[in-house]
Order: structure tokens, then sequence, then C-alpha cells
């Protein structure tokens, strides 16, 4: 899918992390958060993602960025010097590369160069598993190639079937290259809109028949699909690797009251993530949008917690959710098993913007579930009105129904009746009418 797949069986690669030394105004102010220890920790964590072993991360400070190869002439020799010795099979750049960038640094260095985004492309490319999934990283990696056309591409020529992929005696390789793209681009963004549609019409059906959603989000790595595991008993692939959950993956989770939602697992979020994989797997994000309840869920051991957070509010804030407004949102601070005592627990309950809507919790033990889930239906019942409704005794059906679709706060017989007071949604109140009041 990709130009040349870097994930080998024993790969092994030299990591190079520029430090920019720019001031602290604007977007730098939310760079300057980001530790660079913890910023080579999560790029080697990256690489490792797809089983490439880090021989070395290299940092390198970079006062004026060199138009023709990102990094300067006396860092750019140091690391020839460890490509000498160290023979990796690919060099990563912690940074945006321009495809000038990126094939100067490759004849210098005598070895392949990929950068962040590069990187980031072989990760989603070996994590995606539904059909939707894998078009949607295809889309991203074209669109990331056809920037990158200024060398010579002998892999397209096996690409190449009939007459039209044919160009005049006049079509120049990289012509030729860039319509077998734009072709292939078209191709996927009409199976993609397809496939849209059919979701939207699926979403329109559970409108119909609501049950709330769930959505989780946060950080990379954050805890998400450990949480998700945790609470609805799926086995959604859970390990300690950076972007571990690429597809969509949803379960049916019961509250403590009793009603039913659907829980909504997302890719990770990570800083400096390209704009056009954001608009790739925003098919991924929109279970967000439309979502009933967001679940935030921060690593709250990590050193990078703040930084990481304001990352997760940039991208939120792309969806159109104004995050220190908007009621649906709880932030869960995750792996508080990590952390040494209850003081500094404490310390990140403090935020008066979040009014109360944060939840301590340990996915791995299972520590603050209950008051995470009553925080849910919290959230939930501020959406509903609260009815008592008078049922035959021996009506389970409709029972069974409200069970499903509203939380049951009191119920009493009276002769062969049965009042139930619920807290219900206007729409499913309207549809619970319809279905048993006609």
């Amino acid at each position: 899918m990709i130009e040349t797949r870097v994930n080998e069986a024993g790969g092994t690669c030299l990591i190079v992390h520029p430090v920019l030394h720019v001031a602290h105004t604007g977007d730098a102010q939310v760079s300057a958060l980001r530790d660079t220890e913890a910023m080579k920790a999560e790029i080697a964590g990256l690489a490792e993602a797809i089983s490439l072993k880090v021989l070395q991360v290299s940092a390198c400070s970079i006062r004026k960025i060199s138009p023709g190869y990102f990094i300067g002439k006396g860092h750019r020799e140091s690391v020839s010097q460890i490509v000498a010795e160290l023979e990796p099979s690919v060099v990563i750049v912690n940074a945006a590369l321009s495809p000038i960038q990126q094939r100067n640094l490759e004849v210098e260095w005598k070895a392949k160069v990929i950068d962040r985004t590069g990187l980031i492309l072989e990760i989603f490319g070996a994590r995606a598993q539904t059909r939707e999934g894998k078009m949607q990283v295809e889309l991203a990696a074209l669109s990331y190639q056809r920037s990158r056309l200024v060398r010579s591409w002998t892999h397209l020529e096996r690409q190449r079937g009939g007459a039209g992929f044919m160009g005049g005696p006049g079509e120049t390789q990289i012509e030729l290259d860039r319509r077998i793209i734009d072709d292939k681009i078209t191709s996927l963004k009409s199976q993609l809109e397809h496939v849209r549609k059919n979701r939207d019409l699926q979403r329109k059906s559970r409108e119909r028949v609501p049950f709330p959603v769930v959505a989780l989000v946060g950080y990379t790595n954050a805890g998400k699909s450990t949480l998700f595991n945790k609470l609805t008993g799926a086995d959604v692939f859970a390990q300690d690797l950076l972007f571990a959950t690429l597809d969509p993956t949803m379960r049916k989770l019961k509250l403590p009251q009793g009603r039913s939602v659907i829980l909504s697992d997302t890719v990770g979020f990570i800083s400096d993530l390209p704009t056009h994989l954001i608009a790739a797997f925003r098919a991924t994000l929109e279970q967000v949008e439309y979502a009933d309840v967001i679940l935030h869920v921060r690593d709250i051991s990590s050193p990078e917690t703040e930084a990481q957070r304001k990352d997760v509010i940039s991208i939120l804030g792309d969806l159109g959710i104004d995050y220190e407004v908007d009621g649906r949102v709880i932030e869960v601070f995750n792996k508080i098993d990590l952390l040494d005592d209850e003081t500094e627990r404490g310390v990140w309950l403090r935020d008066p913007e979040m009014r109360g809507r944060q939840v301590p919790v340990s996915a791995l033990t299972g520590e603050g579930f209950l008051d995470l889930l009553k925080s849910i239906e919290d959230i939930m019942a501020g959406k509903q009105q609260q009815i008592t409704l008078t049922l035959d005794a021996g009506d389970g059906k409709a029972f069974s129904w409200l069970h499903r679709h509203a939380s049951i706060l009191d119920r009493r017989y009276e002769e062969d009746k049965m009042v139930v007071m619920v807290s219900i949604d206007e729409a499913e109140y309207q549809k619970y009418l319809g279905l048993f009041c006609s």
C-alpha cells in the first residue's frame, strides 16, 4: 500500500528527533509543554508499534530549518556517521519533511528515510482490519504519495493494466504515476462515499430505535481499549502499543439502573497528526460527533497528560465539539493505579472548567467504574424527563422495552396494574406511545 514497507521482520531503525527552538507564541505554546525525553519516547513507541527495533534515538537542536534538508549540515554529518556504523533499515525523522528534504536526506545518508507522517501511515496500514478502515488508510497513503512524486517509482509499473492508464507519446513517468494515483484516489473516494451513505442509513435507523451512544476518545495508548474491554467484556485488541485500535468498535453496555447504551471505541489521537489523516479517519470519529456521552480517557500517570489533553481538545474542536462547554464530555482519569498516593490523584480533580465531570479510574483493576457509570447516567438523565406509566401487570413486552430504552426509577403493583416511573428521552417516549398506546 505504501511505497516501501518498513516493518519487515527484524527491521531496525535510527530515529532523528529535531528539537526546534522557536518563540513560545501561538501554537508553539502547546509544543513548549512537551518534554524532549517524552517526545523521544513517543516516536520510539511509534516505531516499535510496527515491530521496528530502535537502535538509537538522536536529538538534534535546530534554530533554523534548512529548506533543502530540514536539518543543518553539522547534524547531518553526525547522523551519516551513525548510519554508517549501525546500518539501520530505515531512518525516521520525527518531523514533517517535504518531498525534496526527504529525497536529499536519503541521498546524503545513503539510507531509506521516512518522516513522522510516513511512520504513522505505516502503523495505520498495519492496524486497519475492516474493509472501510483499509480503504481509508490507502486513501491517506495515496494522498501522501502523490505529493512525493519527485522520485522515480518503478513499483507503479506493475499496477498499470489497461489502455486507460496509457499516456501519449510525450507523457513523462511522473505524469503517468500521477494519473495512476489520481484514478485510484477517485475510485476510493467513490467507494467510501457509498460506505458513508450506508452508515448514515444505519445511524438513522438507530435513531428510530435509539440506543444512546457513549464514545471513547483520547490520546493514543491512554488505555481506551483496555477500558472498553473491561466495561463490556469484549476482547478488542488492547496492548501497550501506540495506535492499537484503528477501526470503529461498538458493544452494548448495561448501566447500573438497567438501561443499555452502545459503547464505541475510536482511533487514538496524537500530536501533529496530519490533516489528511484526520479526514481519512473521519468515519471513525463520526461516532464522537453523534455521541450522547463522550468519555475522554486520559493517561493521568503520564508526564505529558496536560499536553495530550490539549491535542485531544484541538482535534475535537476540528469536529465541531467545544470541549469545555459541551456537557457531554467526561474526563476519565485512567491508570490511577500507577499514581503514588491520593494527594497525587486529587491534583487533577480541580479543573473548574469541567464542573466536576472528572472521574478517576483504573481500567486495569476496575477501580472507579461504578462512579464512571453513574456519571454517564447523570449526563443522560439531564436529557430525559421523568414520567409515570401504568401498564397491565402481565404486559411483559412493554416493560421489557422500557427496561432497554429508559431508566426504571420505581415500580409498584396496584391490583392488576403495574405503575412504573421512568426517566426517558422525549423521542423514545413518543416511540413508546406509538408502539404500545395506539
